[in-house]
C-alpha cells in the first residue's frame, strides 16, 4: 500500500488541506480554514461520514424509486461526495456540481478524480448566478450545501433564491438543503418561512439535541410541492449511528413561529459556529 500524505493549497477561497484517513486505506477529509468540509472514501463512494451527509443521502434514497437515475443539481461541491454517492447508488444519472473556488475542484480532480462514466459535470461558477442562468425544470433534485467557510452565504437564504430554486426543479422535484444553526433558531426558521411561501411541503430532519435547542448542530431541509416520504426518511435517519428525527406537517408550522421570508436586501448569512462544533460523526 502507497502511504498517503496531507496536501494543502491555498486557493481564493481558503487554506485547503486534504488529510489521509489512517483507518480507510483511500479516504479522504477535506477541509478549507479549518472546517470540515467532505469527506470521500474512493473505494466505497456510499460511504458518508458526516451525520449531515448521511442524512442527505438517506434524502436521495428516498426522493425516487430505488436505483432510479436522476438529473441532480449541487449547489457547492467541496470533494464531491454526494455526486459520487449518486453515480453509485443511481446509475446513469446526470450531475452537475456548481463551486465558486476553482482552486479546490483542480485539487479534488488531481487527488480525488471521479470515476470514469460518472456522468458529473463540474462548474466553477457563484451558485446563485449559475442558477439564475439555468433553465427551467432542468433538475429532480436540487442540493444546496454550500458554505463559506462554515457559514451559508447570505444570497443563497433569500425568498428570490428559493423563487430560482423551485423555477429550475421539475414540478415533481425536491429541495434538499445543508443549513446549521442553534437556539432561538432565528436562522432555521426564517430559511423555513422562506421556502414555505415556495413549496407547498417542507421537512426538517435533525437530531433531537439540535431541536431542542441544547447544541448547535446542521439540519436538512426538504421542500417540494409533494409530500416526501416522511416513514421511509424516518426509519432510515432513527436507525442511523448518530439517530435524527423528522419534523414535517404542523411541527413544521409549529417551528417557524411567526418568523417571515427574508428579502435580498435582509438577508445575513448563517451564524458562526462554536468553537468545535463541526466535528466529523
Amino acid at each position: 500500500m502507497t502511504e498517503q500524505i496531507p496536501v494543502f493549497r491555498t486557493t481564493d477561497h481558503g487554506a485547503v488541506k486534504l488529510m489521509p484517513d489512517v483507518d480507510r486505506e483511500r479516504a479522504w477529509l477535506l477541509t478549507v480554514d479549518g472546517a470540515p468540509q467532505s469527506y470521500v472514501d474512493l473505494d466505497e463512494p456510499t460511504y458518508l461520514e458526516f451525520e449531515y451527509a448521511r442524512r442527505l443521502g438517506h434524502a436521495l434514497d428516498t426522493v425516487a424509486p430505488e436505483g432510479r437515475a436522476l438529473d441532480v443539481l449541487h449547489l457547492g461541491g467541496g470533494a464531491l461526495t454526494l455526486p459520487r454517492y449518486v453515480a453509485a447508488t443511481r446509475p446513469g444519472s446526470r450531475q452537475d456540481v456548481v463551486e465558486a473556488d476553482r482552486g479546490l475542484l483542480d485539487m479534488v480532480a488531481e487527488y480525488l478524480p471521479l470515476p470514469q462514466g460518472a456522468g458529473v459535470a463540474v462548474h466553477a461558477a457563484d451558485a446563485r448566478a449559475w442558477l439564475s442562468a439555468a433553465p427551467d425544470d432542468a433538475a429532480d433534485v436540487l442540493i444546496a450545501d454550500v458554505f463559506g467557510g462554515s457559514r451559508v452565504p447570505a444570497h443563497l437564504t433569500t425568498l428570490a433564491y428559493a423563487r430560482e430554486a423551485e423555477r429550475v426543479l421539475r414540478p415533481g422535484g425536491t429541495y434538499l438543503a445543508n443549513l446549521a444553526d442553534a437556539a432561538p433558531f432565528a436562522f432555521l426558521r426564517s430559511q423555513l418561512a422562506t421556502f414555505a411561501e415556495v413549496f407547498e411541503e417542507l421537512a426538517l430532519v435533525a437530531e433531537p439535541g439540535v431541536l431542542r435547542g441544547r447544541r448547535f448542530g446542521n439540519a436538512v431541509l426538504i421542500a417540494a410541492h409533494r409530500a416526501p416520504d416522511v416513514a421511509a426518511l424516518a426509519r432510515r435517519v432513527a436507525a442511523d449511528v448518530f439517530p435524527a428525527r423528522v419534523e414535517h406537517g404542523a411541527a413544521v408550522r409549529e417551528f417557524i413561529d411567526g418568523a417571515g421570508p427574508v428579502e435580498d436586501a435582509d438577508a445575513v448569512p448563517s451564524p458562526v459556529p462554536p468553537g468545535g462544533s463541526f466535528g466529523i460523526g
